[in-house]
């Protein structure tokens, strides 16, 4: 079953007193999706190019015989790429379609308290902002909820 967050279901995530989230960092932000769009985590894989393809598309990864488009979230954001060998791929599902976030690092899976939870900031930068349904202020920083439908069908 497809539970991917949109505006539709964010309202029914945040009739729960908690949320399980899936926590990473891209630069110095912490970000989240909701665990239940979260096929699973893996190390860096081997790409194939795609020609003419945006540049925030790293290209494709071959996970056991499926089709992966790899989006590099620092490209997306349009932070400075930086080259690294310790990324993480957070693979979702979309439909048919898996799709890897490429993220500096992996945080952990945590049950954040709905009440925490904010409407994004006007002061968020446009093209950032577009991305992102929510926040959640935390004890120690606030926590980014990225929208992966608009994500993933960027026009």
């Amino acid at each position: 079953m497809d539970q991917k967050l949109n505006e539709d279901n964010l309202g029914s995530m945040l009739e729960k007193e908690e949320v399980q989230l899936c926590g990473f960092k891209i630069g110095n932000g912490h970000y989240a999706v909701p665990v239940l769009d979260v096929q699973e985590v893996i190390r860096p894989q081997k790409l194939t190019p795609i020609p003419l393809a945006p540049d925030y598309i790293d290209g494709l990864i071959n996970l056991r015989g499926q089709i992966v488009t790899a989006i590099n979230m620092r490209k997306l954001f349009k932070l400075e790429d930086t080259p690294k060998e310790t990324y993480m791929n957070i693979i979702v599902r979309s439909d048919d379609n898996l799709y890897s976030l490429v993220v500096d690092e992996i945080l952990d899976v945590m049950e954040v308290p709905t009440k925490s939870f904010e409407n994004t900031p006007d002061t968020l930068d446009l093209h950032i902002r577009g991305f992102i349904s929510g926040v959640f202020k935390l004890k120690k920083q606030l926590l980014v909820l990225l929208n992966l439908e608009k994500i993933i069908n960027i026009e």
